[in-house]
């Protein structure tokens, strides 16, 4: 907003207002981010019997932790990621790597991952690294703005 004086050639402005009210969610960078979650700690089960039982005691069989089998592909994964990096600091996370008993273990290093990987090269870098990892755990698409918390 311009305010003009008497003098025509001297012009003030007035500092913009702030507006209070509800600030949208929905071009923040966060808002187009997929959630990446932990494995479950239930294993699926083998037998059609059991997986009877297991469907009508908890019907969300996609939320049962991956198979055991997967273990070694996604743990060789982690240690590839950090394979250039020779500091006591990933020396530590190789040692937490080759010892995790399950992917749920795995999934909670990633953020030792980025920051290793970070302080080594950089943030883009190790944004680029953990996003390859992340595609071996379950995801969920952001929450609406208009969820009630």
């Amino acid at each position: 907003m311009v305010i003009e004086s008497d003098n025509p050639n001297i012009m003030w402005s007035l500092p913009s207002i702030p507006r209070w009210g509800r600030r949208s969610t929905l071009m923040a960078p966060s808002a187009f981010r997929v959630e990446v979650r932990p494995p479950s700690l239930r294993q699926a089960p083998s037998s059609p019997w059991h997986r009877l039982l297991f469907w009508i005691t908890a019907p969300a069989p996609m939320a049962s932790a991956p198979p055991l089998n997967r273990l070694p592909v996604v743990r060789a994964e982690f240690m590839q990621t950090i394979i250039d990096i020779h500091s006591e600091e990933a020396e530590a996370l190789r040692w937490r790597i080759r010892h995790a008993h399950s992917l749920r273990d795995l999934w909670h290093l990633r953020s030792e991952v980025f920051r290793t990987v970070g302080l080594a090269h950089s943030e883009f870098q190790a944004d680029q690294r953990v996003a390859l990892l992340n595609r071996h755990f379950p995801t969920r698409a952001p929450r609406s703005q208009f969820a009630q918390p």
